[in-house]
């Protein structure tokens, strides 16, 4: 169905669908990486002109809620997410609140209460190791019979796979953890991307030669770090502006809290406010701490050089 952008849904109380038949899809959905992307195009595919489209997510992610201390590196914000979204076709994209009640939802009452009574859904198209309800006991198998019942038919689709490696967030985090941002882009099917509000800083980088654009990391916990050689988009300025960016806790100044810091190349116009979008090319090296600013700035000096040329190179 026609729509500028999917309706956001955070609650099981609301009826997103209204009455109208959807093909829906259900996951995590962190990244919305190839593999996500296939079962997307599979949900607007099968929709056609006469039902919705529909994503069921969750936020935080049930790892997260159940164990924080193991929570999984995030690859998107809910933000970046929706804005991917609205250029796939979705139309209604339920990011329930993962909480008590929902852990404790069995497999059917799952089913029931989001697939059957919110979304009256007649497809589902969901990864092969799909699993949902309590404890995780519901399966692709579960589903098919619920689906015999209630009247929908699951979509199974088997994995996406980029040189013979199963494409999955896990994956993708192991990729950027390990500074491998070109696996990360083919798996992801785009560059790891940054982004955010343009927050005021000390000015200590335009002070050293090298004024920088901050930016809150709104990614918790981060799966990159240190300094990477960068394409931005800025908005009301331009799409693909160059530079070298740091990821980090700013340790040589006495910094606190996470922080992205971006030096765009041969430009200087205030940038204060904007929001920016960081993708992440190469990755140059580790955050380090130097013992006083003068070796902070050759060694800046260094990266700029670096992240030029491999900017030059990647093209």
């Amino acid at each position: 169905m026609s729509h500028s952008g999917p309706r956001l849904f955070r609650d099981l109380q609301a009826n997103p669908a209204a009455g109208i038949p959807s093909a829906a899809t259900i996951g995590n959905f962190d990244g919305l990486h190839l593999g996500h992307q296939a079962l997307l195009r599979k949900v607007v595919q099968l929709a056609g002109s006469r039902m919705h489209t529909a994503l069921v997510s969750f936020e935080p992610l049930p790892l997260a809620f159940f164990y924080p201390e193991r929570a999984p590196a995030r690859l998107q914000t809910p933000r970046q997410r929706y804005r991917q979204l609205a250029r796939s076709g979705i139309d209604l994209f339920w990011l329930l609140r993962f909480n008590a009640e929902l852990a404790s939802m069995s497999p059917r009452t799952f089913v029931s209460r989001v697939l059957v009574e919110g979304l009256n859904v007649r497809h589902v198209v969901v990864g092969e190791d799909f699993r949902f309800g309590r404890d995780r006991s519901g399966d692709v198998e579960l589903l098919s019979r619920y689906g015999a019942e209630f009247g929908y038919q699951v979509h199974c689709h088997a994995a996406e796979r980029v040189g013979g490696v199963r494409v999955s967030s896990s994956a993708i985090r192991t990729a950027l953890a390990d500074g491998e941002m070109a696996l990360a882009q083919a798996y992801l099917g785009r560059p790891f991307e940054l982004g955010g509000r343009v927050i005021a800083g000390n000015r200590l980088g335009r002070k050293l030669g090298y004024p920088t654009a901050n930016i809150r990391v709104g990614l918790k916990p981060c799966p990159v770090g240190g300094i990477y050689a960068v394409r931005c988009a800025v908005e009301g300025i331009g799409n693909d502006l160059p530079g070298v960016a740091s990821i980090g806790h700013r340790p040589t100044v006495g910094g606190s809290g996470l922080l992205l810091e971006v030096h765009l190349f041969d430009f200087d116009a205030d940038l204060y406010r904007r929001r920016m979008r960081v993708r992440l090319i190469s990755r140059i090296r580790d955050e380090e701490h130097f013992e006083d600013l003068e070796q902070l700035v050759a060694q800046m000096r260094e990266d700029e050089e670096q992240a030029r040329r491999l900017l030059a190179n990647a093209e």
